[in-house]
């Protein structure tokens, strides 16, 4: 079965992780990725370490110095066939090395030229470095997480390099559908700022519409409780039950009928205002059980809630198992290792983890013979540290 990318040629300039995060999603669906590494780029990190391996799988690997002339030439033939370009230098780097947009678009027109930037490819933070517990920091993500008083948290994921490939990953598709209509490639660019930001969703508008500035909630819900994490007889629980049925289910399911009825805990607005007071009172229902008989009784009752797993625990789980969320892949020097599978599922042509993670310019003789590179001039470009 065709892949649902698999006539999309890609070149991949990333590194760090949010540019390797967008390529791997068009990589993942079938995408032919070339990805362009520089001769003493080593990424400070070892090529077998997990991080390494799970970011650049499905990819080739061409060693090219874009510091040489003849490096440049390669790289731009390479664009002048290509459908797909991702970087993520910072603004000024890309237009020293003659390969932004305006360098690379007359020589293809079709080309979609994605970039991803720490702050923005314009404006004053332009060319600050990026990374994300910065974003996470600038973007307000740390203000809100945590517990009250607790001073500034960071999420425990990097979520603003993550969330900006993705959002860069989607910027690709739609300029891939649109060039259907025009023939025409274009400039899609996002940051981790700007993906920070919009992460924020409902609470960047409690402060655009409601002027309300939010506050941290730790593991409460900042708006609709009981939502939180909640202790047992053996350990802590996830609970969902904001809004008035759901209330009432969890307190009958809890034997807790006399909390609905109380005046504190009568409406959304009362019970979080009194979420110090209710919460208590939770939990001493909730010690007389286990997490997981609570979570079978409350689910039944139709409760939204979980237990709260540690990592090697979410991939002994047996819904994950059945989703295949760890995938095993074959590698020439490790052996069997498993990876993150891809989250998404299509029914007819589904994508996926098909290759590993290649040694460092694997390909580069093969994918410069497909330029029509000859067996000669490899040879010299090798010797003379071009690739």
């Amino acid at each position: 079965m065709p892949l649902p990318l698999e006539q999309i040629r890609v070149i991949d300039l990333t590194r760090a992780r949010s540019g390797p995060t967008c390529v791997r999603q068009l990589a993942d669906m079938g995408a032919q990725v070339v990805k362009v590494e520089q001769p003493d780029d080593e990424e400070g990190v070892s090529r077998h370490n997990s991080d390494f391996q799970n970011l650049h799988r499905n990819k080739r690997s061409l060693v090219l110095n874009l510091k040489d002339p003849r490096g440049l030439a390669i790289l731009k033939r390479l664009a002048a066939t290509s459908d797909v370009l991702v970087e993520n230098y910072r603004p000024d780097v890309k237009k020293r090395l003659g390969i932004d947009y305006t360098d690379l678009r007359p020589l293809n027109p079709r080309l979609i030229y994605a970039s991803i930037s720490g702050f923005g490819q314009t404006g004053p933070y332009q060319g600050r470095p990026g990374y994300d517990q910065i974003a996470q920091g600038l973007g307000g993500l740390m203000s809100i997480t945590g517990p009250p008083g607790g001073g500034p948290w960071r999420v425990g994921i990097p979520i603003a390099d993550l969330s900006a490939g993705l959002l860069a990953a989607q910027g690709v598709l739609v300029a891939l559908f649109e060039r259907e209509r025009s023939g025409e490639g274009q400039w899609i660019h996002t940051s981790l700022l700007e993906a920070m930001v919009s992460m924020l969703d409902f609470q960047a508008t409690r402060w655009l519409m409601d002027k309300e500035v939010p506050p941290q909630a730790g593991n409460d819900h900042p708006t609709g409780i009981p939502t939180g994490a909640f202790q047992t007889q053996d350990g802590y629980m996830n609970i969902a039950a904001s809004g008035q049925h759901m209330w009432r289910r969890l307190c009958e399911a809890i034997n807790a009928v006399e909390l609905f009825d109380d005046p504190r805990f009568s409406s959304p607005g009362r019970r979080s205002r009194n979420r110090h007071e209710l919460n208590p009172l939770l939990e001493q229902k909730l010690q007389s059980r286990p997490t997981a008989e609570w979570v079978d009784i409350l689910n039944a009752a139709g409760v939204p809630s979980g237990p709260i797993l540690a990592i090697d625990q979410v991939f002994a789980n047996e819904q994950v198992q059945h989703l295949g969320l760890a995938r095993p892949i074959q590698h020439p020097q490790l052996g069997q290792i498993n990876i993150l599978g891809h989250p998404v599922t299509l029914s007819r042509t589904p994508g996926g983890v098909r290759t590993p993670t290649p040694e460092k310019g694997e390909h580069t003789e093969d994918i410069l013979r497909e330029l029509g590179v000859h067996e000669e001039e490899i040879a010299q470009l090798r010797q003379e540290k071009v690739i």
